[in-house]
C-alpha cells in the first residue's frame, strides 16, 4: 500500500485540475486514470469537437469567399486530412498537460480505479491511500432504451471516429452535443435534421436565444424538427430509418444520438465506500464533500452544469479546502456557458423566464440589442442579439448571447452577473470601436436609461 496526502480517480478536467492546484501547494499526489489525462475533454469532448466545427468554419468562409471579393471555391472536404488536423490538436495538448503534470512532481497511476474505505483507491494488485481522495470520474453518453449505439447509430464519441463525412445525418437531441455536430456537419456539406422532444433548441438558454438559433438554422437549411418525439429507428447497410411518434419516417446515412451525459459512478465501490449516491450522481454538501469523510467529488458527476470548466473550478476549489485555505464556492449562476455552433451561444445568470420566476414580473427588465446594430457584426456576417436581464433598479442578473463568436465575450457578462453590477455602473465603461463588446455596452447603455443607437 502506497501513502499520499491526495489521491484522485480521474485524470479529465476536475481531477487533473485537483492535482496539480495540491501539488503546488506542497501535497504529495497520486492520479488514477484508466485512459488518458486530459479525459473526455481533451480527447473525445470539448477540444475535438471545436477543432471540428473551426474546419466547418474556414468551409463556410471558402464558401461565401465571394461575398468579401475574394475568388475562392470549395472543391471538397479532405475528412482524413481533417481528421489528422484535430488529432494533431489534441495530441499537443495532450503532451503539454503530461509534461505539466510530470513537472508538479504528480504520480500518475494508469489504470481502473476503484474506491475501497479507508480512502484507499485500488488499481489492479496496488493500493493507494490518501489522506483526501478526489472523486473525478466524469460522464459518459447517455442512451435510449432499445437504441444502443453501434453501426450507423452514433454517440458523440464514434462521432468524432467516423472516417467520412455523413452525406445525411438526424440529430436525436437538440441540446449542447447535439447542435454543435448539427452545425459542423451542415458546414462541412451534409443534409441534417434535428429532432428534440422540447418546445425548443437548447432547451436550457434564454427563449430568445432559442428562437435565434432556430431561425439561423433553419436559414442554414439545418431541418429543425422541435416538440417531437423518437419512437424507433432501425439500420441497414445504407442507412437509418427513424420512426417518430406519430408514424413519420425519417432516413439518412446516420443517426447521432445526443440525448445528454450520465455520471461515471457504476462499478467503481462508491456506495460501498460509504459515498452517498442520487440517481447515479454523488451527494455532495456546499464544500464539495461526500458522505465519506475525506472523500471529495468534482465535476460530471456533483449534479448541475456538465462543463469542463465548472469541473477545472470545483478540482481547484477542493484542492484548496483540503489545504487548509477557505476559497469561495462559486454558484452554478456565474459559471458561463457557450454552445459553440454557427451561430455561438453564450450566457450566464438567469433567463429572464428563471428570474421573473424568482423576483416576480413587475422586479424585472430586460433589454435586446441585435447584432445588426453592430459595424463588427455586419464585418463578419453574422447576425443575432444581447439580452441583458436585470431586476429594476437593481444588479444584472442575465447576460445571454447569440451570434458568431460571442463565447469571447462572456466574460464580461460574468463579472457583471457575479459583482452584482447595476447597468448603470457599466455605462460609463469603454468598448473599443468596432468590436462586438460594443453590442453589450449598447444594452448596459440601454438599461441605465441612456441608449445611443437603440430607441
Amino acid at each position: 500500500m502506497t501513502a499520499f496526502d491526495v489521491v484522485v480517480l480521474g485524470g479529465g478536467s476536475g481531477g487533473y485540475a485537483a492535482a496539480l492546484r495540491a501539488a503546488e501547494l506542497g501535497k504529495s499526489v497520486a492520479l488514477v486514470e484508466k485512459d488518458r489525462l486530459g479525459g473526455t475533454c481533451l480527447h473525445r469532448g470539448c477540444i475535438p469537437t471545436k477543432a471540428l466545427l473551426h474546419a466547418a468554419e474556414v468551409a463556410d468562409t471558402v464558401r461565401d469567399s465571394a461575398a468579401y471579393g475574394v475568388e475562392a471555391s470549395l472543391t471538397g472536404i479532405d475528412a482524413r486530412a481533417l481528421r489528422a488536423y484535430r488529432e494533431g490538436v489534441v495530441a499537443k495538448k495532450a503532451k503539454g498537460l503530461e509534461g505539466l503534470i510530470a513537472r508538479r512532481g504528480i504520480t500518475v497511476v494508469t489504470g481502473e480505479g476503484r474506491l475501497e474505505a479507508d480512502r484507499t483507491v485500488r488499481v489492479g494488485d496496488a493500493a493507494y491511500t490518501g489522506t483526501d481522495v478526489v472523486l473525478a470520474t466524469g460522464s459518459h453518453s447517455r442512451t435510449l432504451p432499445g437504441l444502443e449505439p453501434g453501426g450507423r447509430i452514433l454517440t458523440s464519441d464514434t462521432a468524432l471516429a467516423l472516417e467520412e463525412i455523413p452525406r445525411s445525418a438526424i440529430v436525436l437531441g437538440g441540446g449542447v452535443i447535439g447542435v454543435e455536430f448539427a452545425s459542423a456537419w451542415r458546414s462541412l456539406g451534409a443534409e441534417v435534421t434535428i429532432v428534440e422532444a422540447l418546445e425548443h433548441l437548447v432547451p436550457q438558454e434564454d427563449a430568445a436565444l432559442s428562437k435565434a438559433l432556430e431561425r439561423a438554422y433553419r436559414k442554414r437549411g439545418i431541418q429543425v424538427r422541435l416538440a417531437t418525439r423518437f419512437s424507433r429507428a432501425e439500420q441497414d447497410a445504407a442507412g437509418v430509418t427513424v420512426t417518430l411518434d406519430g408514424g413519420d419516417e425519417l432516413r439518412a446515412d446516420y443517426l447521432l444520438v445526443s440525448v445528454g451525459r450520465a455520471p461515471a459512478t457504476a462499478g467503481l465501490g462508491l456506495e460501498e465506500a460509504g459515498v452517498r449516491l442520487e440517481g447515479g450522481h454523488v451527494v455532495v454538501d456546499e464544500r464539495l464533500g461526500t458522505s465519506a469523510p475525506g472523500v471529495w467529488a468534482v465535476g460530471d458527476i456533483v449534479p448541475g452544469l456538465q462543463l469542463a470548466h465548472r469541473g477545472f473550478q470545483q478540482g481547484v476549489f477542493v484542492a484548496e479546502t483540503i489545504a487548509g485555505l477557505d476559497p469561495t464556492p462559486v454558484p452554478e449562476t456565474h459559471i458561463p456557458r457557450v454552445t459553440y455552433s454557427r451561430p455561438e451561444v453564450a450566457s450566464v445568470g438567469l433567463t429572464e423566464a428563471q428570474a421573473v420566476s424568482q423576483y416576480g414580473g413587475d422586479a424585472v427588465t430586460s433589454y435586446e440589442y441585435n447584432l445588426a446594430g453592430n459595424a463588427r457584426s455586419e464585418i463578419l456576417g453574422t447576425s443575432g442579439l444581447v439580452k441583458v436581464v436585470r431586476r429594476t433598479a437593481g444588479p444584472v442578473l442575465g447576460v445571454h448571447l447569440v451570434g458568431d463568436r460571442v463565447g469571447e465575450l462572456i466574460t464580461e457578462g460574468q463579472l457583471a452577473v457575479a459583482w452584482d453590477a447595476h447597468p448603470e455602473d457599466i455605462a460609463p465603461l469603454i468598448h473599443a470601436h468596432p468590436t462586438q463588446s460594443e453590442a453589450l455596452g449598447e444594452a448596459f447603455l440601454a438599461l441605465a436609461g441612456k441608449p445611443l443607437h437603440s430607441l
